[in-house]
This record gives structure tokens, sequence and C-alpha cells, in this order.
């Protein structure tokens, strides 16, 4: 489900309640560790790049989970043994949890300064 706000902070206020929390730790997290990104709203989720580059990090309150895009192919790649845990399942270029305190922020932490130090293709 697309969202049509134009900006990080409508998005959040208009998301569930019940995940408004943890989607304001994840924008904070995302804030903190992409130093020299650039928030915007792509394709109705809040999305991190660097200058005018694509996307290489986005996440989004989905119907019945929580994704996290993390487009850089080889830092996904590393952690895929990581977050093989009930509750979470992955696709080519995201994570998906089933509920919000499935999200391990520490792992997130690590993959979004992988993110941030990589050189790898977005998929």
């Amino acid at each position: 489900m697309q969202s049509e706000a134009k900006n990080v902070n409508s998005y959040l206020a208009e998301i569930p309640e019940e995940r408004q929390e943890m989607l304001t730790q994840l924008r904070a997290l995302c804030l903190d560790v992409l130093k020299g990104y650039q928030e915007s709203m792509v394709y109705g989720m809040p999305s991190y790049q660097k200058g005018q580059k694509e996307a290489e990090v986005a996440f989004a309150s989905q119907k019945n989970y929580i994704s996290l895009y993390i487009l850089k192919q080889d830092v996904l790649d590393r952690y895929r043994d990581r977050l093989k845990k009930p509750g979470v399942s992955m696709g080519k270029g995201c994570v998906r949890f089933s509920k919000p305190e499935k999200i391990d922020l520490a792992i997130i932490r690590e993959m979004l300064q992988d993110s941030s130090g990589s050189n790898g293709a977005i998929c």
C-alpha cells in the first residue's frame, strides 16, 4: 500500500498506532547512521539516497508486515543467515517483519553501516 504522504513526518502520522514507535525508531536510526544521505518519500515510502542516485535504503508499513529495503545486494546477502528467524522473511532487496517486536535494531544498525560503506550494486 503506497502512501500519498508528501514527507516522512506525515507518513509516520498516518500509519497504525501500534507501529509508529518502531518506525519512528527506525527512522531515527537511518538519520543517525546514514550520514550524507537525503531523506525523501520515494514510491510512497521513506527512502534514503546519496545525491541524485537511487534510494539505497527504505522502509514501509505494509498491510501484514513492516518492510525494510536494503538495496545493496552484497550487504543484504551478508545478513541473510542472521535474519532467519520466525516472523521474518526476505526477498531480493527487502526484509519483512511480521510484527514491530520482530525488528532487531542492533542488526539493522549494522546493516545500515555496511550499506553506507558499500560500493556494491543496487538491486
